[in-house]
């Protein structure tokens, strides 16, 4: 029955020390419902919910010491006395009243080894207890906290109990939790106050990113946050935005670039096919000669401009992650050789060798592989003068069969190489009409090689020539 009544006991004493944090979580809950909360406040009642909490928990755990610290002062006190009650109590049959000259001691029990009751002085609690939660349940009840013990005396076991008044620390117990409780509540009232200016000196910069985040449009797109504004995480934060910016900035530029150049591109095979259609309507339905000519110059715009768009819809697939590849093994050089046997047929003008001895299998798109290195021959020769040299080579280098093609042209430039593969780039002399192009051949080329998992390597010497070494992945057997 003492065991059931100290659980119950302990079931309260938990319940009344978590009400006030059941409170405040119920009041938290009900206001987030109800109120569209601000970061400001949400970082205040954070930060004034953790003060209450460790207020709490200071309370109760500087009572509980205090409690736990003088019950050890009353055991101590109990363990000196026992020895001198038990002696003369048995051996000398002195009365107990002599021993109550401790004010806080109410009354003394003595019972021998079958729980008989030898002698009494004081009040009436009789009953010898060892449960701690009896114990603390007399403490509750009758503010009176129960030393007991055993003790041998003369080879016989007596059981000792001993009633201390502990009123007085009880009182002590609440001036302590009203003097912390209040000096706590003032800190909260001040944490309340000040709160809310400190937490909007910390968002203040997330204030400012979303403000300039605002602001950005097209037309301002260079716009950054300001990184010295801000501190730690939100330094970091602003960083981060600043070259997500930059990065979608930088794609920004490049589409409106390849825009502009498309529509440049476009421009020119349709002013010409316009310019022959309005000289067909003047003089071609009687001069056969000007139909004949307006015709072959119609049918070669079309196909340049047919050329055009299929390379630009390759790029706007690339573009898309929608370009696919259908692969298949197959022997590198045979592809190479075939290549360099075209070329020839159609080029008179130029030497052409090639050079082939990897027998390397590899697994990618044929006709796209075939596409890029034919880019790169019709490019060695655009830029080779007549009666220059283009040499095609197969090679094999570590994990990768190589496609060299060299020429012996005008070369690059130095500080040209890095935009040889931009889209719609020209050098100076491919700029020329006779020179042809669109300026993308490169970039589709670049597409598939990275497509296929390889590189491209280019060396080149400004007016002696250039290497472009093409690197794709072998299978290995």
């Amino acid at each position: 029955m003492k065991k059931s009544t100290g659980k119950k006991f302990l079931r309260k004493l938990i319940k009344f020390i978590t009400l006030p944090l059941t409170f405040l979580r119920k009041i938290i809950l009900n206001l987030r419902k109800k109120i569209k909360l601000s970061i400001t406040f949400k970082i205040t009642s954070t930060y004034l919910g953790l003060y209450l909490l460790s207020l709490i928990l200071v309370v109760v755990l500087t009572l509980m010491g205090y409690l736990g610290y003088k019950l050890f002062e009353l055991n101590n006190t109990g363990d000196s006395y026992a020895p001198y009650i038990v002696e003369k109590t048995v051996h000398s049959k002195e009365s107990l009243d002599q021993f109550i000259i401790d004010e806080r001691i109410e009354g003394i029990i003595l019972h021998d080894e079958n729980f008989n009751l030898i002698s009494q002085v004081g009040n009436k609690y009789d009953d010898y207890v060892i449960n701690i939660f009896s114990k603390l349940e007399f403490i509750k009840d009758r503010k009176i906290y129960k030393y007991t013990n055993s003790y041998e005396f003369n080879g016989k076991l007596y059981y000792l109990t001993i009633n201390f008044n502990i009123q007085k620390i009880l009182s002590e117990l609440a001036i302590i939790g009203i003097f912390i409780s209040g000096a706590g509540l003032l800190g909260a009232l001040i944490l309340a106050a000040i709160g809310p200016i400190a937490s909007k000196k910390i968002v203040r910069p997330i204030k400012d990113m979303t403000e300039v985040a605002k602001t950005i449009t097209a037309n301002n797109i260079n716009t950054r946050l300001n990184v010295k504004a801000s501190q730690y995480e939100l330094k970091e934060l602003a960083e981060t935005f600043n070259k997500m910016m930059d990065r979608i900035e930088e794609d920004y530029i490049r589409q409106q670039h390849f825009v502009s150049d498309a529509s440049h591109e476009l421009r020119t095979p349709i002013a010409v096919m316009k310019g022959y259609a309005d000289m067909l309507d003047r003089w071609g339905k009687k001069d056969q000669e000007v139909l004949e000519e307006s015709i072959a110059a119609i049918k070669n715009e079309t196909n340049n401009m047919q050329d055009l768009v299929e390379k630009l819809l390759f790029i706007a697939r690339n573009d898309k992650n929608t370009l696919k590849l259908s692969k298949e093994e197959f022997v590198l050089k045979d592809l190479v050789k075939e290549v360099a046997k075209e070329t020839k047929m159609i080029i008179s003008n130029k030497n052409i060798e090639c050079f082939c001895d990897d027998d390397s299998i590899i697994f990618a798109d044929k006709n796209r592989i075939k596409q890029a290195i034919r880019i790169f021959v019709e490019n060695a020769v655009k830029f080779t003068p007549d009666g220059g040299k283009i040499y095609i080579r197969c090679k094999k280098d570590g994990d990768f069969s190589v496609v060299e093609v060299e020429d012996t042209g005008i070369g690059i430039k130095k500080r040209n190489l890095k935009k040889i593969f931009d889209r719609f780039y020209k050098e100076e002399l491919s700029r020329e009409k006779e020179q042809g192009g669109h300026g993308l051949g490169l970039s589709i080329a670049k597409i598939i090689v990275l497509g296929h998992r390889g590189k491209i390597k280019v060396k080149s010497t400004y007016e002696k020539g250039s290497i472009f070494s093409i690197y794709l992945p072998y299978i290995k057997k």
